[in-house]
């Protein structure tokens, strides 16, 4: 996986991907990660990559020049480059796409906005793939960009040193992730739930499955719409919908949560 991330904030971005599971990942030689600073390719002798808006009004746009100048300094033809600007105005991000960006051949190339925005002729010209994490307003893409990388990376085959980990992740299938517990085996008079303790696999897994939909049919019911439940699933769903535990969530009905 190579990523390219164009910034006008360069050691914020270094700061994030120089730590933790995305360090290692460079380290291994998995990932490779460029950090290009786009005040470098400015014109103006006080590398000022940015201008007010024509039309008036408040805050500053990212200026156009400068941006087309750091893609060509990447030196790959358009074909070879996956880009991505990361905005509220576009798709939603998923583990879905975070799967495709880990296995992508392209260099991915984030061009991360600030301030109002980017001159639309970048949009225009390079037509990245507008990218959203939710519906909400940050300072800059830069965040936004980490967490696409950080979500995708450690997707990347041998990354995460146990593979189950990861093919066990919330959104790895359209269900939550099942509650886990480490040692002590009893914390502040909370303990850990017996059947976890008992070595019965069978008896494990069934209790998992049911954990996962019962964190789903409370936090995001509207996940379960989508899941083609086995017949196995109905049932466990049909005993939660009448046992109306949840923590963190509000219970559903059976039909809202897709029972």
């Amino acid at each position: 996986m190579q990523c390219d991330i164009l910034t006008l904030f360069p050691e914020m971005v270094a700061n994030v991907v120089s730590h933790s599971i995305v360090k290692r990942a460079q380290d291994k030689g998995l990932v490779s990660i460029r950090i290009h600073n786009i005040r470098d390719f400015s014109d103006d002798r006080h590398r000022v990559a940015d201008d007010t808006s024509y039309g008036g009004g408040s805050g500053m746009i990212m200026k156009a020049e400068p941006i087309f100048r750091a893609v060509e300094a990447l030196g790959h033809e358009r074909s070879q480059l996956r880009m991505i600007a990361p905005s509220p105005q576009g798709r939603p991000f998923t583990q879905r796409l975070a799967q495709a960006l880990s296995r992508e051949s392209r260099r991915l190339v984030w061009i991360c906005g600030h301030y109002e925005g980017l001159d639309e002729r970048v949009l225009i010209r390079l037509e990245p793939e507008e990218i959203s994490l939710g519906d909400y307003v940050l300072t800059g893409g830069e965040l936004p960009a980490l967490v696409m990388i950080d979500a995708a990376v450690r997707l990347v085959s041998g990354v995460v040193g146990d593979p189950a980990s990861v093919e066990r992740d919330s959104f790895a299938e359209p269900l939550l992730d099942f509650p886990h517990y480490t040692k002590p085996r009893t914390v502040r008079g909370h303990q850990v739930p017996d059947v976890l303790l008992s070595g019965n696999h069978e008896a494990i897994r069934r209790w998992r499955r049911k954990e996962a939909l019962r964190n789903t049919y409370c936090k995001r019911p509207d996940l379960l719409q989508q899941e083609s439940l086995t017949q196995e699933d109905q049932r466990l769903l049909s005993d939660i919908s009448q046992e109306r535990e949840c923590r963190g969530g509000t219970p559903v009905s059976p039909r809202e949560g897709g029972g």
